[in-house]
């Protein structure tokens, strides 16, 4: 009986034991682990608050495990919880502005794809539209499915060849051009030279008279052109696989030469000092020049476009006389279609101007002329401002002209074929006569001045420093603002004028004009000129006299004729 007892007491108390281990493990379950929630956890990127770690869960209380065990959440505030409270505000800021960035980039996800669905609409349209064009317009129902489809892939083919034929047509401009191999020239002339740039210095061979064989690229198509080809060829050089210490710098530019072959592309050639000093890198870019594409084609009709030619004048009466014999020629006898405007400053010579005039009129039945006098020093800018706005008959084409320049009748039609009333002016460069009597030898062999405008290197040149002869509608030179009229005497407004259309929205069309010409006469630069005038007008004065190589030759006249007189001697038999 007591065994059987003592099992029974013994039993008892290994169950009430074991009640108690299992009520134990539960409640330790329960207290010590996280809330559960449907999110995941984000405790391993929380920040650190002192020797505590927060566990978040989803909408169950901030539990605080440290050294002294469980703590609920009244005791964080004992514990650095206002640190641990403002680094989990911080994460809930970064993630709201992770999703507010993620939203965004959705949304834009999506834009895109509405275009492109909307892009591919219209093509399957217009594909869509082909297609039943090339059949005559069958119904509706018979353009199926395959046919856009057969359509589609014949567009992206279509699309294909095109590229593949402009990629061709480049390969066979940079074969034909002279980049690998020299091509047979017939002589010196042939050659289309090399220029050389710099970073910030272009040399070159054509200047004409206002470029100067060193300067900077001011054109901006050519700037552009320039530092494209310089950011290639670095770019090319340093590219990533490249080590950071061989990387090579834009002021390591050795040498850089270019040329342009009109019917083929631009070459150029830029070469780059090394790390030592006998080793070079050379890099050669080629920009080839695409298929000639028509832009516009339409009809122009001139008949009614009158010519308002404004001549202000002072004295040189008989300068005028030979103004009007050429006028009378071609704008009365061949052109029909011109008006012209005389503006006089003061009284002497007025009559014989006046006189002139009328016995055009008399001897030619011409009528369209306004002789207008202003009693006041000369001014080019103020005369032709006050003849340009003294015009009552409506939007007129104004040509600017001076009393010793001699035009043409073709030049008349370029002018009004090279000016639109609010889109275009013309500024023509015309050919500059030398001096005839140096020429020609003597005064004695001069011919007429029809048979003198040749335009040849020694009998003339390229007046391109000039801009005071202009096509321009009326309106556009009033909205411009005309002349600056508080210039005086002789240069300088027609500069200040040309660059007001340069920085407008007008076309500037400046090209020379074979039927323009600027007779010589002789220059008097005035003492009383401020010091910039006098130096254009003496420049100008010097460059219209003769060409550089006759001008060498009255400098050395001396010594050629020391030379002539002592081979004379040397050879008496010989004339």
């Amino acid at each position: 009986m007591l065994r059987r007892g003592l099992l029974t007491w013994v039993s008892r108390v290994g169950g009430l034991l074991v009640l108690l281990c299992c009520s134990l493990s539960l409640l330790y379950l329960m207290t010590c682990s996280p809330p559960h929630s449907n999110n995941p956890p984000l405790s391993h990127v929380l920040p650190h608050a002192g020797s505590n770690h927060l566990s978040l869960g989803g909408t169950g209380p901030m539990i605080g495990v440290g050294p002294s065990g469980t703590k609920g959440a009244g005791d964080i505030a004992q514990s650095g919880g206002p640190s641990a409270a403002h680094s989990y505000q911080m994460l809930l800021q970064e993630r709201e502005e992770q999703h507010r960035l993620y939203i965004s980039s959705l949304k834009k996800q999506i834009a895109q794809l509405k275009e492109d669905l909307q892009e591919r609409s219209l093509q399957l349209k217009r594909v869509q539209e082909s297609l039943k064009t090339a059949a005559n317009g069958p119904a509706e129902g018979q353009v199926g499915g395959s046919e856009s489809q057969r359509g589609g892939f014949g567009e992206v083919q279509g699309a294909k060849t095109q590229q593949s034929d402009l990629q061709e047509f480049l390969r066979t401009q940079l074969s034909k051009a002279e980049i690998t191999s020299g091509t047979r020239l017939p002589n010196e002339y042939a050659v289309v030279p090399f220029e050389s740039f710099t970073l910030q210095r272009v040399y070159q061979l054509e200047m004409g008279l206002t470029r100067h064989p060193e300067e900077k690229p001011v054109r901006k198509d050519k700037r552009d052109d320039l530092g494209e080809v310089l950011e290639m060829a670095l770019h090319s050089l340093n590219t990533p696989s490249s080590q950071q210490d061989n990387r090579v710098p834009a002021e390591k530019t050795q040498t850089s030469i270019t040329r342009t072959e009109r019917d083929k592309g631009t070459l150029y050639e830029l070469t780059f000092k090394g790390e030592a000093s006998h080793e070079f890198k050379r890099l050669v870019l080629f920009r080839p020049f695409g298929p000639l594409m028509k832009v516009k084609s339409e009809r122009m009709d001139t008949t009614n476009i009158l010519i308002n030619i404004i001549v202000p004048l002072s004295r040189r009466a008989d300068k005028f006389k030979q103004f009007m014999h050429n006028f009378r020629e071609v704008c009365v006898r061949q052109d029909g279609r011109v008006h012209l405007t005389v503006v006089y400053f003061g009284k002497e010579q007025m009559s014989e101007v006046r006189n002139t005039l009328e016995n055009t009129s008399r001897e030619t039945s011409f009528k369209n002329y306004t002789l207008l006098q202003l009693d006041e020093e000369f001014s080019r800018g103020r005369g032709l401002d006050v003849g340009a706005r003294a015009w009552k008959g409506g939007n007129v084409l104004l040509f600017f002209c001076d009393v010793d320049i001699y035009f043409t009748a073709d030049f008349l039609n370029t002018c009004r074929l090279n000016t639109q009333s609010g889109k275009k002016v013309f500024y023509p460069v015309l050919f500059s006569q030398y001096n005839p009597a140096l020429i020609y030898g003597s005064p004695e062999h001069i011919p007429p001045v029809e048979q003198q405008l040749v335009i040849k290197k020694d009998t003339g040149f390229w007046r391109d420093f000039g801009f005071g002869m202009t096509c321009q509608y009326r309106s556009d030179f009033i909205n411009i603002g005309g002349f600056d009229i508080d210039i005086k005497g002789w240069g300088g407004e027609d500069v200040h004028l040309y660059r007001k259309y340069l920085h407008s929205n007008l076309l500037v069309v400046r090209a020379p004009s074979r039927g323009l010409f600027h007779l010589w006469h002789e220059k008097h630069c005035a003492d009383e000129l401020p010091p910039d005038q006098y130096r254009m007008c003496m420049q100008s004065k010097a460059m219209n006299e003769a060409s550089h190589g006759q001008l060498g030759m009255l400098f050395f006249r001396h010594e050629i004729e020391a030379h002539l007189r002592k081979q004379k001697l040397q050879n008496p038999k010989k004339t």
